[in-house]
């Protein structure tokens, strides 16, 4: 096994190429899309790639920083104004747990806490924590997941171009060196210390919604009037796509086959109940259909949060609502799993 340098090394240049061949071939998202494809193809062939560690999570910093550099007292009075969506999400993770976790326990034979917490729509984190408490298999519910995740991150861009001829070439903001320096530097301490403050009490998502809250608050007092500039938030589409695309390195045939394969099950699945509730929201006319479309697709939060940047949707409701549907099922998950267990007993 190489030794961790020149995995990190590999690593990149695969990445860089897939990004290069992205952008020369004007595909949507190239800095995303093309890195986790090249990387998930090059883990597939056994390549020893090896994640970013501290440094990736850290680039995923600045997407809570710019999605909290545009909360403004405007955007605030608006929020209320969510509730006639919002409402449909309860109902939207009921029918994902209710259809997916009998696919996964029935059809394809896991067992219970594996396809409970694989069928869940949370955070990858929480649920693998969850999961492995309950006595889940982490290795197939980390697959599930992050196939879950790579099919919404795949799609969504493809959908938004043909529907809504969305550029997802453009760049997603102003230059760096348009971007006033003493500003730039809040974003950077607001994401540091947004982050390790939240990873110290324990919240969820503690890179996206530490930075978040914090450049939120900056915002809201004057401090902070823009998005962190284009180019890093290119950087942080870079190693997001590094990060869904090395969750394959050492896979096996026999996960490759089993696990896999019923991730995508699931997620096709999983995509066909995002389409019925988008069209159902749609025909009702409760808000802008691109951010209905990227509100109701439960990929990871950075993830979703990247698409809407470039996209020029609105933050403020595509994260509420992402936010909300994590929020329920990491508070309601454990209890729902325990109520099943004493049913059984």
């Amino acid at each position: 096994m190489p030794d961790p340098r020149r995995r990190i090394s590999l690593t990149l240049g695969i990445a860089a190429l897939g990004a290069a061949g992205f952008v020369l071939g004007g595909l949507p998202l190239p800095l995303l899309l093309g890195p986790m494809i090249a990387c998930l193809a090059a883990a597939l062939l056994g390549a020893p790639l090896r994640g970013m560690g501290t440094f990736g999570v850290f680039m995923r910093t600045f997407l809570g920083v710019a999605v909290g550099s545009s909360v403004t007292p405007a955007v605030v009075m608006q929020i209320p104004g969510y509730l006639d969506t919002l409402l449909f999400v309860p109902l939207f993770i009921l029918m994902i747990g209710a259809l997916g976790y009998p696919l996964l326990r029935k059809f394809f034979g896991m067992d219970h806490a594996t396809a409970y917490y694989g069928a869940m729509p949370g955070g990858l984190q929480d649920m693998l924590i969850f999961g492995e408490e309950a006595g889940g298999d982490v290795r197939a519910m980390s697959l599930l997941h992050a196939t879950r995740v790579l099919v919404i991150v795949t799609i969504a861009p493809i959908l938004m171009h043909l529907f809504w001829g969305v550029d997802l070439t453009a760049p997603p903001g102003q230059s760096a060196a348009d971007t006033d320096p003493v500003e730039l530097a809040l974003m950077v301490l607001a994401g540091i210390i947004g982050w390790k403050v939240a990873e110290r009490v324990g919240l969820f998502g503690a890179s996206l919604l530490g930075p978040l809250i914090l450049t939120a608050i900056l915002s809201l007092t004057g401090l902070i009037n823009t998005r962190p500039p284009a180019e890093v938030i290119w950087a942080a589409q870079f190693f997001i796509g590094i990060g869904i695309g090395v969750k394959y390195v050492g896979i096996t045939g026999r996960e490759l086959r089993h696990f896999v394969v019923a991730g995508l099950a699931f997620s096709t699945l999983l995509a066909l109940i995002s389409l019925g509730f988008i069209e159902a929201l749609h025909m009702l006319h409760l808000a802008d259909p691109m951010d209905i479309f990227l509100s109701f697709l439960p990929g990871g939060q950075g993830e979703m949060v990247v698409i809407a940047i470039v996209a020029g949707a609105d933050l403020s409701f595509v994260v509420t609502h992402h936010l909300f549907r994590l929020i329920l099922v990491i508070a309601l998950a454990p209890v729902v799993a325990k109520l099943m267990a004493l049913r059984k007993t």
